[in-house]
């Protein structure tokens, strides 16, 4: 894969765990997305979904891989689905690239514990939960995606966990408010870390406030930079993301709120200005749909 791919403008897709609870999966407790891997009766609702994403303007798809971590099938009782889980999600986004072949798929490497939350294991450990889903996906895609972690340590693990597969990686930090990360640190923190394989940094799952209040951080990185905007009220709950998730019937918008202003429309005038501030990576994250990418795409 050419390690400049981002230095021109690139449309990626929206939030496929939301899409996918619109579109009629049933949660599962808090199997999320995963769920849809899970149920072969979703098979085809995961692929004609990513279908839908592509037939918007989408340019690179994101395995059906946030909540098939090992911590979040065992909090289901099914851990000993991980290989499954992990290797069906890239047969499937494989299968719409057969059809599609221009397009790329970046595994999605999520954080490995809790969401929105700084993992504070040992590097060692963290190192190798990455190292072990990166290796199930890696005969399916063409870059690894950092799926919204919160310290720069672990991206520092993941960095490692995916050496030997000798593919670039695709940085998404996530700020849940203000200037810093979860772990407290700064986004000009990654610098330390990074090296010749880095494809670009995102703000993931995000609001376009949260990015824009950013803005001018991400650029000093001088790397290409853009987004994954969400469409939640926010992704800091009073009490954390985890333990309201398990109060709940399955959908994170019951405490993370859905906002009604963030229209296709509105999210093309907010991608424009972005862009016109620098952003070459330009995609949607949970309650982004096809409509969504496909007004962003038009900035092609």
């Amino acid at each position: 894969m050419d390690i400049n791919f981002f230095k021109e403008t690139r449309i990626l897709d929206g939030g496929m765990g939301q899409e996918l609870l619109a579109r009629g999966m049933k949660p599962n407790g808090t199997l999320w997305s995963a769920n849809a891997i899970l149920n072969s009766e979703y098979h085809e609702l995961v692929e004609s979904t990513h279908k839908d994403f592509v037939k918007a303007g989408a340019e690179v798809i994101v395995t059906t891989t946030f909540t098939t971590r090992r911590k979040r099938l065992s909090e289901n009782n099914i851990e000993d689905k991980f290989e499954y889980l992990n290797k069906k999600a890239g047969e499937i986004a494989l299968k719409v690239k057969n059809e599609y072949p221009n397009i790329m798929i970046a595994g999605g490497l999520p954080p490995q514990r809790l969401t929105y939350e700084e993992d504070r294991r040992s590097e060692a450990e963290i190192t190798k939960d990455f190292n072990e889903q990166a290796r199930l996906l890696n005969e399916y895609v063409d870059f690894y995606y950092f799926d919204v972690w919160s310290s720069i340590r672990e991206f520092k693990c993941g960095i490692e966990a995916i050496k030997e597969f000798k593919k670039p990686y695709l940085i998404g930090i996530h700020i849940s408010e203000g200037t810093k990360l979860p772990s407290g640190e700064k986004i000009s923190d990654i610098k330390s870390i990074i090296d010749g394989n880095l494809l670009g940094v995102m703000l993931s799952c995000v609001s376009p406030e949260n990015y824009e209040h950013n803005l001018e951080e991400i650029k000093k990185l001088n790397v290409p930079f853009g987004f994954k905007l969400n469409g939640f009220m926010t992704t800091k709950p009073k009490n954390g993301y985890t333990a309201n998730y398990l109060k709940t019937k399955g959908n994170p918008n019951e405490f993370l709120g859905k906002r009604h202003d963030l229209t296709p429309d509105k999210f093309h005038e907010i991608a424009k200005k972005f862009k016109e501030n620098g952003a070459t990576i330009i995609g949607g994250c949970c309650e982004t749909g096809p409509a969504h990418i496909k007004a962003m795409a038009k900035l092609k």
